[in-house]
């Protein structure tokens, strides 16, 4: 007889390879077919919601791994926010004006386009890539309303942007002026701070000498007599020297009055700070003398001449010494060379010291060349013109040194060219205007940023930090794929409209039927009288596009009390209850929509920020093309499946980089099949299970599946506070834990003997079967956020078995409408102590019988019997479980001992008698029935009587 056959041996469609590439495309069919996302939304209505409003990615080209991360830790928190009891929508989004698709309509169509059709065909562009990304993203498992996204180009939203910008204006927040802004000559266009990217760069760095135009003064300053002396700068940027309008000393440092060796009249005297003395002289190759010294504050308004003073009249012109408490001696010379056009800090000291805008020198055209006006390098490239100018100052024998010098320099995030400060006239958001609380945007907001959480807690130092330092909001561009400032401002004076707050409402109306493209139909004479229309022009002007991601927390969801009437005002609610975006946007969207919420509301538009940080590769090396080492989702997606990657992402700390390669991913794939593995067994063996007619209560449950529910009660639990901080690397890990220790080490292996060899309906087996149901649920509920696909495909497998005859409509569909539901289980403390306990005797005789297999003296470890040597209280523990005892250790013969010894003695020994040939364990009684002598007698019981005795394991 082939007792192979009399074992309960069960099968499952659920397969032990995912075949994920294969697979999940078809699960992606099945919920568009079957439309889960409203079959979840239809689950969730009524409940509490949960808000998390999704920070907009660009519209331009394929999505990558940053994209990946930023989506699925969003996917998680939904679906985990779901099943936790809220109705948690997701509306993704995408942000869709600005410079990059216009770099794209102009490669493509070229550049003689008008401003019309430029954002006819920047829209159509938009939607394309839209429509490329939304598929990319829903292959990651990501469920959404993806037939219904905003989009910050939809009609509605552009109108509401300009309702915001009236908002703003009409609380008195907005100003135009004159001031130094990050400039890029690519984009002929103002960049916001979240624009700048830093890479190194190589530039002429140069000392250079400005004499004194008065000795007298200077020698009453220093109290020595001085004939001729020079203030000395270093600068990395030659090209602002011909627009040097003063030198900036720092009122409370020491300036030293140096007696030089040099051969240069010029550098007989000079005068440095006396921290960068000994640097300097160094640097120089010149031996000086300190004759005086004195503090900055003597310095203030004494005159220098220009170093170009003496090759050309625009030149000759005096440089007075101003304080700027921003100067530091940490390089350079401790004077800097300050040109307001192209410098904040220079900029503010001298407006601070009573000059007006028309008094600052703006030399460089928005395309980077001199104007023609500049001496000697009329419509030059400032970055050829450094040259020329090195060969001026040592032609004017001022130039004390010139070296190449390798530093950190903004650059162009698009164009990925450098950037200057540059003095434009722009539209700015004043962050220093007080509101009619009488207190600043920059206090709201700062004030603001205490009540708001932050993951992790490092972010809000970082937020405060760049709040509390910035300059005012540039909030214009000069673009022409973007929401117009839609103002009308006087031809001659350039202010606006008397009636610009209901104009601004007039011309959203407008945009709101036909799209920013009705700007530029829209003539002076249509919005005022004839008589005044004369008079005024449009502005050519678009709003930052960071106001465009800043504003949809109105535009969308609707602001305060619906305010905007935002496109997803129904299904969102503000403030958010979180924003999640990677850390670069603590100076991007987080920045930008905190600021509109304090304006319109003195209130943050969120209550909780999540960031996390870059990819990066398994060196630590930031992903580019040059090194090879950009890995794709798609390609992800398509060798492995979302799922792998879907778990990598949740197993990383995100709180930092997060590291991808080949190794990693193998490991990953490694860690997915252990779950996957443990689900196969689970559904595998509960196949046959009915849960009407075979679901046994708690209270007859054997002891062994009382503490497996007990330990899954526990495990869930902290999973779920994990959930509910956002700590999935720690969920994936308790996981992985339960999966390979908890259960595949030691319940599941305990449990095979009473699941294959006990009669079908036996309690013994059934009651088994009720623990790996519940187990089952748990562990699948617990991992389909992360696992989406993967549990689905559990699920489904499971319902089509067990759970349809008690659950509603939904279960079968989707796990997705399920909710983390806690286990109906006694929170039995000594039960779980109890087991505890014996689970550490269980790993030292683990370790013996390894060591007895390792030795050849056993095979299995059925082959041994073993005598534990304990203390009386563990062999107390032990002897509760009777003769179930080695069923706990898979052994087949157990002898219990009192030591006096602590520490516990294991014996193993070979057993000596027969080896069942069905249930595999060496027993005394293999034979005792004569029509079936190859088998035990408890196999015996199994087969042809009630079963064998056995409650505890």
């Amino acid at each position: 007889m082939d007792y192979k056959n009399t074992l309960n041996l069960l099968d499952t469609s659920f397969q032990m390879r995912g075949n994920l590439p294969k697979k999940e495309p078809e699960w992606l069919k099945k919920w568009e077919d079957q439309n889960i996302y409203n079959v979840i939304r239809k689950s969730c209505q009524g409940r509490q919601k949960f808000t998390l409003h999704d920070g907009p990615p660009y519209a331009n080209g394929n999505i990558h791994l940053g994209h990946a991360v930023n989506k699925v830790l969003k996917d998680i928190i939904i679906k985990s926010k779901t099943m936790s009891g809220y109705d948690a929508h997701y509306i993704p989004g995408w942000d869709c004006h600005g410079m990059p698709i216009e770099i794209q309509i102009e490669k493509k169509f070229g550049k003689h386009l008008s401003t019309k059709e430029i954002q006819n065909k920047a829209r159509l562009y938009a939607k394309e890539q839209i429509e490329k990304q939304k598929q990319e993203f829903k292959r990651l498992g990501v469920l959404g309303n993806w037939n219904n996204p905003y989009l910050t180009m939809n009609f509605k939203n552009e109108a509401n942007e300009i309702r915001v910008l009236k908002r703003i204006m009409e609380s008195g927040f907005v100003f135009r002026g004159l001031r130094p802004i990050n400039w890029c000559f690519d984009c002929k266009s103002a960049l916001a701070e979240a624009e700048i990217e830093y890479y190194d760069k190589k530039d002429d760095a140069i000392y250079v000498a400005f004499k004194s135009a008065s000795t007298e003064k200077l020698s009453e300053i220093f109290n020595y007599n001085i004939n001729i002396c020079s203030a000395i700068i270093w600068t990395t940027t030659p090209w602002t020297i011909p627009a040097n309008q003063f030198l900036s000393v720092h009122p409370e440092l020491d300036y030293a009055l140096i007696e030089t060796n040099s051969d240069k009249k010029i550098l007989s005297n000079i005068i440095i700070a006396k921290d960068r003395v000994n640097y300097f002289l160094e640097q120089t190759n010149l031996k000086g003398n300190v004759l005086s010294i004195v503090k900055g504050v003597k310095l203030e308004n004494h005159t220098f001449l220009h170093p170009l003073f003496n090759l050309h009249d625009s030149y000759n012109r005096t440089s007075p010494v101003l304080m700027g408490k921003y100067v530091t001696t940490d390089t350079g010379t401790g004077i800097v060379h300050s040109a307001p056009a192209h410098g904040l800090d220079d900029f503010n000291v001298f407006k601070k010291n009573g000059f007006t805008d028309s008094d600052i020198l703006d030399l460089i055209t928005e395309y980077g060349t001199f104007i023609s006006e500049v001496p000697f390098l009329e419509n030059i490239s400032i970055w050829d013109a450094n040259q020329k100018i090195i060969e001026m100052l040592l032609e004017n024998e001022t130039l004390v040194k010139q070296e190449i010098y390798e530093h950190s320099y903004m650059h162009c995030w698009r164009h990925k060219t450098p950037v200057i400060f540059k003095s434009t006239h722009q539209w700015f958001a004043g962050l220093d205007i007080k509101s009619d609380n009488n207190k600043t945007i920059r206090e709201i907001a700062l004030d603001n940023i205490e009540k708001t959480t932050f993951y992790p807690s490092w972010g809000k130092d970082r937020l405060k930090a760049m709040i509390a330092n910035r300059p005012d909001w540039t909030i214009s561009r000069q673009r022409q794929w973007g929401v117009p400032m839609a103002l009308l401002l006087n031809k001659d004076s350039k202010n606006i409209h008397p009636d610009t707050i209901s104009l601004l409402e007039t011309i959203a109306q407008k945009i709101e039927i036909s799209g920013i493209e009705e700007w530029q139909n829209i003539d002076c004479n249509h919005l005022i009288d004839k008589k005044n229309a004369e008079q005024y022009e449009k502005s050519n002007d678009t709003l930052d596009v960071w106001f465009d991601s800043g504003s949809t927390h109105l535009t969308v969801i609707g602001g305060k009390d619906n305010e905007f009437n935002g496109t997803h005002s129904k299904e969102l609610e503000w403030p958010a209850d979180l924003y999640l975006e990677g850390s670069d946007q603590h100076r991007g969207w987080f920045h930008s929509s905190l600021l509109i919420g304090c304006m319109l509301y003195k209130q943050a538009p969120y209550k909780a920020l999540l960031t996390h940080g870059f990819v990066v590769d398994g060196q630590g090396k930031k992903m580019s093309k040059s090194l090879g080492n950009i890995v794709s989702p798609q390609k992800i997606c398509d060798s492995l499946g979302a799922d792998i990657l879907r778990l990598w992402i949740a197993s990383a700390d995100y709180s930092s980089e997060l590291s991808i390669s080949k190794e990693i991913l193998d490991r990953t794939v490694e860690s997915y099949r252990r779950i996957r593995n443990t689900i196969r067994f689970l559904l595998l063996n509960i196949s046959d299970f009915d849960h009407k007619n075979n679901y046994v209560e708690y209270s007859n449950l054997f002891e062994i599946d009382k503490y497996a529910l007990v330990l899954t009660s526990k495990i869930q639990e902290e999973i779920l506070q994990y959930y509910e901080k956002y700590e999935f690397h720690k969920i994936v890990s308790k996981i992985q834990k339960f999966c390979s220790e908890d259960l595949g080490s030691f319940y599941l292996d305990i449990l095979k003997d009473r699941l294959y060899t006990t009669p079908v309906n036996s309690l013994a087996r059934r009651s088994a079967q009720t623990a790996l149901l519940e187990i089952t649920k748990i562990l699948l509920k617990t991992v389909a956020p992360i696992l989406s696909f993967t549990s689905e495909e559990a699920w489904e497998e499971l319902a089509n078995s067990t759970i349809p005859s008690l659950k509603n409509e939904y279960d079968a569909v989707t796990i997705f409408t399920q909710l983390f539901q806690k286990l109906d289980v006694e929170k039995d403390f000594y039960l779980y102590d109890k087991w505890s306990s014996i689970r550490k005797i269980r790993d030292i005789v683990q370790r013996k019988l390894e060591e007895a297999r390792t030795n050849g003296e056993i095979g299995s470890s059925l082959q041994a019997e073993i005598d534990i040597y304990m203390n009386h209280h563990d062999k107390e523990i032990l002897e509760s479980l009777k003769s179930d005892l080695h069923f706990i250790f898979i052994v087949s013969k157990t002898n219990l001992f009192d030591s006096l010894e602590q520490e516990t003695t294991i014996i193993v020994r070979t057993s000596k008698n027969k080896k069942c040939e069905r249930c595999w364990h060496w027993r005394e009684d293999v034979g005792v029935d004569t029509k079936h002598k190859n088998i035990c007698n408890r196999c015996i019981q199994n087969l042809f009587e009630n079963g064998e005795k056995r409650n505890k394991a």
